[in-house]
């Protein structure tokens, strides 16, 4: 379905912001830039969910 496949994709971003996270801890001199992306990848990821929630819930299968 549509709506798994998006919110597939929304996990992988999620987890790409948390490997970032991860790295901006181990590499302070590029920390505040890592942590401004992480949380732009982190808000495109709910941004994905809530379009998948409001727009295509009929199609969604929850598990």
């Amino acid at each position: 379905m549509p709506a798994t496949k998006i919110l597939n994709e929304a996990q992988h971003l999620s987890s790409v912001s948390a490997r970032l996270d991860s790295l901006a801890d181990q590499y302070p001199a590029v920390s505040e830039a890592l942590l401004a992306i992480s949380g732009n990848i982190r808000d495109s990821a709910v941004l994905l969910e809530l379009l998948v929630t409001t727009r295509m819930s009929p199609d969604l299968e929850l598990h």
